[in-house]
């Protein structure tokens, strides 16, 4: 059963004991939670972002994985609390100048500093590398390190000047706890956001509802006292009487033959009391009648020439 021809075996060759749990170099994760997209696992570049956790993003691969509708889309713990553009918050992030990056490193052969960072503090000059705690604020989006905001108290940031609250402070790449106690504030701050909204949909309906109301009802001048029908056969009869009377009075003070109305018969000139100086000025006068031998032959018949 085998160790022929001389084989020595050794002890872990023939006991298997329990296996060794492999450890995480503590420098690599570091580079990889500071240094690298959560989502897209590239390296960070603006505009970044941060999620209501403290991951930090590529906008880029965040507007991607919104707008990616298909069945095939990855849903992790990084991303299954973003339903939204406005679940993360653009960082305002100050520049480390003596960063470098991979100018000087042409050849390859360039020891990698894993102290330094591309970004630090604007307060302290800490880099934020995270060796250290850092922090941003959710309302304006500007980056300190946890250091500064327990030097320097205020209730206003200090490169913006805008105004913040405890709940706006959330910690950049927590601990577990750190990761528990914003998840219960992110909670809290949407439920109250949904109740607000609920609030508000009944003042809206009650709004529309109101001049509805406001039409229907008629005011103090639209209330009629009596009956309809005997209000409007007076109001006939007085218009009725009045129209004769106007016509004749129109008629005695002109002299002239007007418009008739139109509820009167129309009348012919030559039945009218006007003088016959007056009626030959119509064609229905006896003088501008012709015989037929009076009129002109078809073809060079032309209207009252003779």
């Amino acid at each position: 059963m085998g160790c022929d021809g001389g084989t020595i075996p050794k002890r872990h060759e023939l006991v298997k004991g329990p296996k060794k749990v492999e450890k995480v170099d503590k420098d690599a994760e570091l580079v990889a939670q500071w240094n690298y997209c959560t989502l897209s696992q590239e390296i960070l570049r603006r505009p970044i972002v941060a999620c209501e956790l403290g991951r930090l993003y590529n906008k880029d691969a965040v507007i991607e994985f919104l707008l990616d509708k298909s069945s095939e889309k990855a849903l992790g713990k990084a991303t299954s609390h973003i339903k939204s553009i406005k679940n993360v918050t653009e960082l305002r992030l100050s520049d480390n100048p003596a960063w470098e990056g991979d100018k000087g490193n042409t050849k390859g052969d360039k020891h990698d500093d894993l102290q330094r960072a591309r970004f630090i503090c604007p307060v302290v000059g800490l880099e934020m590398n995270g060796r250290h705690r850092f922090c941003f604020l959710r309302c304006c989006g500007c980056v300190f390190s946890e250091r500064a905001l327990k030097e320097i108290k205020a209730e206003v940031c200090h490169t913006c000047g805008a105004a913040f609250q405890e709940d706006d402070v959330i910690v950049l790449n927590g601990t577990k706890e750190d990761v528990e106690t914003l998840k219960g504030r992110m909670e809290e701050r949407r439920q109250k956001a949904k109740l607000g909204k609920k609030a508000k949909k009944p003042k809206a309906v009650e709004s529309v509802s109101k001049p509805d109301v406001s039409e229907e009802s008629p005011g103090p001048s639209k209330i009629k006292t009596g009956k309809p029908e005997e209000t409007s056969l007076d109001s006939r009869e007085k218009k009725a009487s009045s129209a004769p009377k106007s016509a004749a009075a129109n008629g005695s003070s002109s002299g002239k033959v007007g418009k008739p109305l139109c509820g009167a018969t129309k009348r012919s000139i030559a039945d009218s009391e006007e003088s016959e100086a007056y009626k030959s000025l119509f064609t229905s006068h006896s003088s501008a009648k012709r015989s037929k031998e009076e009129s002109a032959h078809w073809v060079t018949h032309t209207s009252y020439c003779f």
